[in-house]
Order: C-alpha cells, then sequence, then structure tokens
C-alpha cells in the first residue's frame, strides 16, 4: 500500500467488503486506532465495537478486534447496535473510543468503520491523518506478550444503555400507532422496542437480523412499503393515529411518513423540533445548522420563527463541524441525519423519532399539521454514476455549470458535487418553476455523465 494512499473518506473507512475493505486491511485500522485514540485513556479502558447486520460484519468485526487486542487494548463487543448507540455506550461506559462497522445506506456488498473518540465524537482530519500514518507504519505500533496482549469479550449487556436513553427522553406515546421500517439494519431490535417501551401500538417493518436484505427496498432510501402500510392501517381503523418512521442501515437517520402516507424529509423535521426547542428557550442561539441541500422553503420558514439557518457541506461531519464551530447545538439534513447534542454527538435515528413523536402527543396536533409550515420550493436530483470526481474540473462541465446559473439567474440554486460515500456525482438544482429547473438539470446530468466517459 502506497504511503499518500488515503484510507478514511468523508465517514470513515468505506468500501466493497473483502475486496476493498479486507480483513488485513481492518486488522491494520484496528492497530492504528487502538494505539492513536486509546493513547490519553486509562490503560484498562476498553475499546467498545457495535455493527449493523451485514453478512461482512463479523468478518470485520473479527479482524478490528484482533487488531485492537493486538496492541494490549482490551475490545468489547457490542453486537448490532446503531451508531448513535455505540456513540453513546463509548461515553456512559468509559471507553476508550468506539469503532461502528456498518455502510450505512449503502448496498449489502459494501461495509465500512468508523471510529469515535472517548468523547463521544467522531474523528477529527488530524486524527485520521494520524490513523493512517500509523496504518501506513505497523512496525512502530506496540505488540505487547503475555499479560499484556489483550482481551476481547462480549458485552451485549451495554447496549441497554443507549435503550435506557431512549426510552428516559420520551413522552407517553400510547395514543400513536407507528410503523418502524428498520431497513433489516442495525435498528432492527432497539428501534421498534423502545418506540413500544413508551406505549406506542408498533407494527415492526424489515425488523429482522437479516444482513442479504439490508436497505433492499426499505428503510429510509424507499419509503414505499412504508407509505402502503401507513395507509392501510389508517384504512382499516380511521380512528388511530398511525405514523411510520424508516431509519437506514446503521440507524443514523431517519425519515417519517404522516397520517396520510406522505414523506416527512429532515427539512421538515428539523422545522418541526426547532420550532418546539425555541418555544422552550432550548435552541441555543435560536440557529439551525443545515446543509447547501436544505431547501430554501427551510430557511424562509424557519425565518418565520425568528430562528437562522447556517448551511455546511453535504455531510453529518461538516454539519457537525459547523455545530461545533459556531457553539450551536442543532442541526441535520434533508437526508434525515438530525443532530441534537443535548441527547447525543452523533446523528440518532431512534432518538429523533422519539423526539418527533414526543412533540406530537405534546402537542396535540398531527404530523401532517405540524410538517406543513414548510413550503418547499421544486429541488431537482439527478446522480451520475461515476467514480472520476475530477470531471467537475472539467473545462465543459465548469461552462455548462455557469451556463445554467446564468438561465436560473436569482430564483434559484444549483450545485453539483461529487458524494462523499458513493461513487456519483449528484446534480441539484432548485427553483420555483419546476419544469424548468428539471429541464436544467438533466440537460446538466448529461453534459457530466458524457464528460465522464
Amino acid at each position: 500500500m502506497a504511503r499518500t494512499a488515503r484510507i478514511f473518506g468523508t465517514d470513515g473507512v468505506r468500501g466493497v467488503a473483502n475486496v476493498d475493505l479486507t480483513p488485513e486491511l481492518a486488522f491494520r485500522i484496528g492497530r492504528a486506532g487502538a494505539a492513536i485514540l486509546a493513547g490519553q485513556a486509562a490503560p484498562d479502558a476498553p475499546i467498545v465495537i457495535g455493527r449493523d447486520t451485514r453478512l461482512s460484519g463479523t468478518m470485520l468485526e473479527a479482524a478490528v478486534t484482533a487488531g485492537i487486542t493486538s496492541t494490549g487494548r482490551d475490545a468489547l463487543s457490542l453486537g448490532v447496535l446503531p451508531t448513535p448507540g455505540v456513540a453513546r455506550v463509548t461515553v456512559l461506559s468509559g471507553a476508550a473510543a468506539g469503532v461502528m462497522i456498518s455502510a450505512s445506506h449503502n448496498p449489502i456488498e459494501d461495509n465500512g468503520i468508523k471510529f469515535f473518540g472517548g468523547d463521544g465524537f467522531k474523528l477529527s482530519d488530524a486524527e485520521e491523518h494520524a490513523i493512517e500514518a500509523a496504518v501506513h507504519d505497523d512496525a512502530a505500533l506496540p505488540r505487547p506478550t503475555h499479560a499484556g496482549v489483550g482481551v476481547a469479550r462480549t458485552a451485549h449487556e451495554l447496549a441497554e444503555l443507549y435503550f435506557q436513553t431512549l426510552v428516559a427522553s420520551g413522552a407517553d406515546l400510547s395514543r400513536l400507532t407507528v410503523v418502524v421500517d428498520a431497513a433489516f439494519g442495525a435498528a432492527y431490535l432497539v428501534g421498534p422496542r423502545a418506540i413500544a417501551a413508551l406505549g406506542a401500538r408498533v407494527e415492526p417493518l424489515h425488523a429482522a437480523d437479516d444482513g442479504s436484505r439490508i436497505n433492499v427496498a426499505c428503510g429510509s432510501t424507499d419509503l414505499s412499503a412504508l407509505a402502503q402500510r401507513v395507509r392501510e392501517l389508517s384504512r382499516a381503523e380511521p380512528s388511530a393515529h398511525v405514523l411510520g418512521v424508516a431509519f437506514d442501515g446503521d440507524a443514523d437517520r431517519a425519515l417519517f411518513v404522516d397520517e396520510s402516507g406522505a414523506t416527512v424529509d429532515g427539512d421538515r423535521v428539523m422545522l418541526v423540533l426547532a420550532g418546539e426547542k425555541k418555544r422552550h428557550g432550548r435552541l441555543h442561539g435560536d440557529t439551525v445548522v443545515g446543509t447547501v441541500m436544505s431547501n430554501i422553503g427551510l430557511e424562509r420558514a424557519l425565518a418565520a420563527e425568528g430562528i437562522a439557518l447556517v448551511r455546511a457541506a453535504v455531510g453529518d461531519r461538516y454539519v457537525l463541524e459547523a455545530m461545533r464551530a459556531g457553539d450551536y447545538r442543532f442541526g441535520g439534513e434533508q437526508s434525515g441525519h438530525v443532530i441534537d447534542l443535548q441527547r447525543n454527538t452523533t446523528g440518532d435515528g431512534p432518538g429523533t423519532a422519539i423526539e418527533l413523536l414526543s412533540v406530537v402527543v405534546r402537542s396535540g396536533r398531527s404530523l401532517r399539521e405540524l410538517a406543513a409550515g414548510l413550503h418547499v420550493a421544486p429541488q431537482i436530483l439527478v446522480n451520475v454514476r461515476t467514480a472520476r470526481k475530477a470531471v467537475l474540473d472539467d473545462p465543459g462541465v465548469r461552462a455548462a455549470i455557469e451556463r445554467a446559473t446564468a438561465e436560473l439567474g436569482p430564483s434559484g440554486r444549483i450545485l453539483v458535487r461529487a458524494s462523499g460515500t458513493e461513487p456519483l456525482i449528484r446534480v441539484m438544482i432548485e427553483g420555483d418553476d419546476r419544469e424548468r429547473i428539471d429541464s436544467l438539470a438533466h440537460g446538466l446530468a448529461e453534459i457530466v455523465r458524457t464528460a465522464a466517459q
């Protein structure tokens, strides 16, 4: 492996399991991560490890665990647990660090490794660079013998700490019926269980430990089955208050379906929750941190409530960076990542679900009514599949973006960017004339596609 090779992307290490992300690489990442992150922790503080349901998860967990213990640090396996659960358990158990093995919303064949520091936050660029350097210089890492070797243990009972924090934060949900689509992922057990513990009638959907179907036509990447089930239950029992929530593979995000089966995305969730926080004096700085993808309708609706919107680059790590830099406590993405630093240190799908459902109950209003304050400006997103991120520097592509921007004028926005987690170039155009922006977006995407060939 070349010394200059990049290992970490925008959300940890990610790739096709056993091809890009091999057990050998996972072992070295485990060694390097343990040596770098545990350096300032107590010698007996373990590193906790969680995973989603992917078939490759146990293979990679074994390799990471071997790497950690080879440095003399103990490793505790939490089993299948959402990413936010690993972050919470890391802090509540006093662990030296946490590791999550997941590729989030990515396809089945992918997997990933992400670290949390002992404070529960994802790593800084400097920490990731230090781990990368240690991966490339493995001989410099500790390799104790005898009683100095670390020990691996199962500690599935620690996952209960996360469950307890979820239940402690919620209201009585007994008047709700909630369809919970767990995407065959990390929240397949704790998501439905926590919502049911608060009194809701829960109907689990795609809630099984089946990594062969994770994210396939289900969860937050495909709400069609969830919407259909919510509508079916509402028709069968008109007096019931039926809602739906969908998680992604590692459950750090959540999207919702209201009583009519309509989608409630991250922008609407942030509007509802931010408004509630402001009314109770709990919105620090009266500011929400969104992204460049947040709809202009969100900005307008927040402003009407005296709330400012700060935009960060796409990706929950960039939202979090902007939050911490500006001393804000609440932010998120249209895709369903919502970060509430009063509750957790990262996006928390089950936590967001419980908070939103609790607002619905306490307000006495429907989710549809609560979310209606956001008048969405049409937004067209076209994905171009290519690994050539440099295509964005192509003169023809840049000229096409400039022409489209000039044609659109001040009535909208254009954003063309490379995905941080998938081999995609994303073309987004927002404006008040749907037909016009649809034509512009698809025309621009075709120019990008041609230049990438």
